[in-house]
């Protein structure tokens, strides 16, 4: 047993090690790479994702996992053996030509979206994204042709989450928050802000806030983007991006506020886990609690802005009020942008994009019907209708990385980050003072403790669980939203 744990290990370090290869390489494409050099990544992408592959599907991983399976191991030991199961399995139905050309089309998709979108010309992009779909379509197949597809693409970004749990979660959500968003339009909305301001003098403001709530530069790194991401290539090395807007100061700031608790995440997750398969977040929904938590939790509360506009004032030659940011960062309206969305409209915006969706993998829409059927869907759901396609079907890079069924997850990130917050409050009566002194140590600490030590030990569900017990995540969130813009906006539940 010792012997197989130790050559199985050497063989999980050399898989995270390519993995580590590969988000440097997704990160430089949409940081630091020319965009003609497109093809050239896509070949390098190829490479790797092949290569991978070859070491992931290796028949020895296999005889090493059976021979693990049931005996008596570690936590660690068990939990790695687990998730490495779960990731041979699905890899070893794929093929590896499929796996290889998956690479290519996705490294030549992503400029292509990014110059559809700064033409707001979906012609630009149907081609790629159609054989994306293609793609994904052909890998559900091959993993598992008996299930709903939706399920297949769902498995590696959230395990356990079906759309036997996630069609009923969106119906609630989506009459919960209808509700709330009319009871809200009868109210009076706060003032917003009116820029412009300087870019510079918001990224000096960026740093700092970044370094308030325990970004560890060191290990990690702030850059621009056309969409804000993080890649964490290990806990000692994670890379974050935003995007800085001259006239959305708050806008820019919550968007740095989001990848920080990402880059949180990433950096708290214990070093000598990083090369085991036990040594990530253990789903992509947990890892959207982190900055869903940290920018709308923590980032829009009135301690936080009443925190905040000494420092921005300072920063920006502003004279802010505490209350002006508090509102303005809590302005509720219908729109049109994902990114850009409030906290109570947002989880219809998803509920948009996981409709479409369905429909895409259950053969219900085609490409050339997406941008119709996704202003039709905007206007049934938010009441407001795009006006093209950069605002509209081609606002998020997700598809151009063939992400599919990656978007759910910011929902299951909202319903734990409101569990997280509520558990928080009633386990430190003094939160809020601590936020507005700017004190976010004792904060980082629990969610390192509850959550980002966690790692991949067990799944989201159990690690949930363990840090707030057996909650109405759905409850949560919608008394969370209700007392903090009822309140703002005078109307009460």
């Amino acid at each position: 047993m010792t012997d197989a744990w130790t050559e199985l290990s050497d063989r999980t370090t050399e898989l995270k090690a390519i993995e580590g290869l590969m988000g440097m390489a997704e990160w430089d494409q949409q940081v630091m790479m020319p965009a003609a050099g497109s093809g050239a990544r896509g070949a390098h992408m190829s490479l790797l994702s092949g290569l991978h592959h070859e070491k992931l599907t290796d028949d020895r991983v296999g005889e090493l996992l059976e021979t693990l399976t049931g005996g008596d191991l570690t936590e660690t030991q068990s939990a790695s053996v687990r998730n490495l199961q779960r990731d041979f399995d699905r890899a070893t139905r794929v093929p590896a030509a499929l796996v290889k050309r998956g690479a290519v089309v996705r490294a030549k998709a992503f400029p292509a979206w990014a110059e559809a979108k700064e033409a707001s010309d979906f012609s630009q992009f149907s081609p790629h994204l159609a054989e994306l779909i293609d793609i994904a379509k052909e890998t559900v197949s091959a993993i598992d042709s008996e299930s709903d597809p939706y399920d297949v693409l769902l498995a590696p970004f959230d395990p356990g989450s079906t759309v036997a749990t996630l069609d009923p979660m969106f119906d609630r959500l989506g009459s919960e928050l209808g509700t709330l968003l009319d009871a809200l339009e009868d109210g009076e909305a706060p003032a917003k802000l009116e820029g412009p301001w300087d870019v510079a003098k918001q990224r000096s403001l960026h740093d700092e806030v970044a370094t308030a709530l325990g970004f560890d530069w060191k290990r990690g790194r702030l850059d621009n983007s056309e969409h804000p991401f993080t890649v964490g290539v290990h806990p000692t090395d994670v890379r974050i991006t935003t995007h800085i807007y001259p006239e959305g100061l708050l806008s820019g700031l919550s968007g740095t506020v989001h990848e920080v608790g990402h880059g949180l995440y990433e950096q708290g997750i214990p070093t000598e886990l990083s090369m085991t398969a036990a040594g990530s977040a253990a789903s992509f929904g947990l890892h959207e609690s982190q900055s869903r938590f940290w920018e709308n939790t923590i980032g829009r509360s009135r301690a936080f802005s009443n925190w905040l506009s000494s420092r921005a004032n300072k920063r920006l030659g502003t004279s802010f009020s505490g209350e002006e940011l508090y509102g303005a960062a809590n302005r509720v309206q219908r729109s049109l942008v994902r990114v850009f969305a409030d906290e109570v409209t947002y989880n219809l915006h998803i509920l948009v994009r996981y409709t479409l969706e369905r429909r895409i993998f259950a053969g219900e829409v085609t490409v050339d019907e997406l941008p119709d059927a996704w202003t039709d869907l905007y206007e049934s759901t938010i009441g407001v209708r795009p006006g093209t396609a950069a605002e509209g079907v081609l606002q998020d890079v997700h598809w151009a990385g063939g992400m599919f069924a990656y978007f759910p997850s910011y929902t299951l990130g909202n319903l734990y980050a409101a569990s997280l917050g509520a558990t928080l409050v009633e386990e430190m009566p003094d939160l809020w003072d601590q936020v507005e002194a700017g004190e976010f140590q004792d904060i980082l600490g629990w969610l390192r403790h509850n959550v980002h030590s966690r790692a991949h030990l067990a799944d989201a569900p159990d690690i949930m669980a363990a840090a707030v017990g057996e909650r109405d995540h759905v409850e949560d969130l919608v008394d969370y939203l209700w007392s903090r813009h009822g309140a703002l906006h005078g109307v009460t539940r």
